[in-house]
């Protein structure tokens, strides 16, 4: 999978003619499939960034979060609120059945002293995280064509580890509130969310995805889950949306589930959304967040736009961190 950066216009405007057509099928009222493993393949060479910035680029998509951007996205804050988009690492069980968290206590009466120690396997569904750019493989490579065998060991990731973002993430983030927009407290298990949703939203609040923008997609999971104390699965991005984030050029890709719909390309069991953003555009995605709080203040607010703070764990060599993102208005 190669491509050069004078490719990517091209790539982009056949991939917007020949994907028409396939826009125009999918629809939130039917709920099918919206793309084929042949249109998947193809995007993952003609949408991707390999060589963009050249063939030690350690950033990804990253590098989209110019300062001109950061200043954008302080521009957005009037009034100072701050809002965590993190959820507690709580004790329990995930919903693959292990223990992802654990609290080992330490405490002395001898001289008196309190500390801790934290046991935390945070990638999965279950945890608020960031994934590092070399996370995810896809036919033997990883983001810019870096041998996935050669490059990740028992070492951890020679290249495009997490520490890549050990300045942070500060950005313009742009929430899109999928049930609010479909007139429904949350969505079902299985439901797939649209391009053509993320469209009706920007006509519906004025909110607009640029380059260097994260786009944050709330299906209200977590407001589902306090409903019913259950969790049978999730909504998730369906695979025709992937060329949006290469035409509008999104930097980072955030919601409160991984993501993922079931069977999202019929008989192709492959994690699209990760294999696309993460391989193919040298995305970071944030996993898991807790969209809820944010989500209302920005009904409150009537904005849906502010600015987005992350600062992963410089963990060397590591595939990720768990976080704790903060929205600010």
């Amino acid at each position: 999978m190669t491509m050069t950066r004078a490719a990517v216009p091209l790539a982009l405007t056949m991939v917007s003619l020949i994907g028409g057509a396939a826009y125009a099928q999918p629809n939130r009222e039917t709920n099918a499939p919206g793309a084929t493993q042949a249109q998947f393949e193809s995007w993952m060479t003609e949408l991707s960034t390999w060589q963009r910035w050249g063939p030690d680029d350690q950033l990804g998509s990253a590098n989209l979060i110019t300062p001109a951007k950061r200043l954008q996205a302080a521009s957005l804050v009037e009034i100072g609120e701050t809002i965590s988009l993190g959820h507690d690492l709580a004790d329990g069980l995930g919903s693959d059945g292990n223990r992802p968290f654990a609290l080992d206590m330490i405490i002395s009466f001898d001289p008196d002293r309190i500390r801790d120690r934290l046991d935390i396997d945070y990638h999965g569904g279950f945890f608020t995280h960031l994934d590092a750019l070399c996370h995810v493989v896809y036919d033997g490579k990883i983001y810019n064509g870096h041998d996935f065998r050669e490059t990740v060991t028992a070492d951890g990731c020679a290249h495009l580890g997490i520490t890549g973002l050990k300045a942070g993430v500060v950005t313009k983030a742009v929430l899109v509130d999928v049930p609010r927009l479909r007139g429904v407290p949350y969505l079902e298990p299985g439901t797939r969310v649209y391009r053509e949703d993320i469209e009706a939203w920007e006509r519906q609040t004025g909110a607009r995805v640029e380059p260097g923008d994260a786009l944050l997609i709330r299906t209200g999971r977590w407001a589902r889950r306090s409903a019913l104390t259950d969790e049978a699965g999730t909504a998730g991005m369906d695979a025709s949306f992937l060329p949006f984030l290469a035409e509008r050029d999104v930097a980072l890709l955030g919601g409160d589930t991984a993501h993922e719909v079931r069977d999202n390309i019929p008989g192709f069991d492959v994690t699209v959304v990760h294999k696309f953003t993460i391989v193919a555009r040298g995305m970071n995605l944030l996993d898991n967040l807790d969209l809820e709080e944010v989500a209302e203040a920005a009904a409150r607010l009537q904005r849906w736009e502010f600015l987005i703070m992350a600062s992963p764990v410089r963990v060397p060599n590591g595939t990720g961190s768990p976080i704790n993102p903060i929205a600010m208005f």
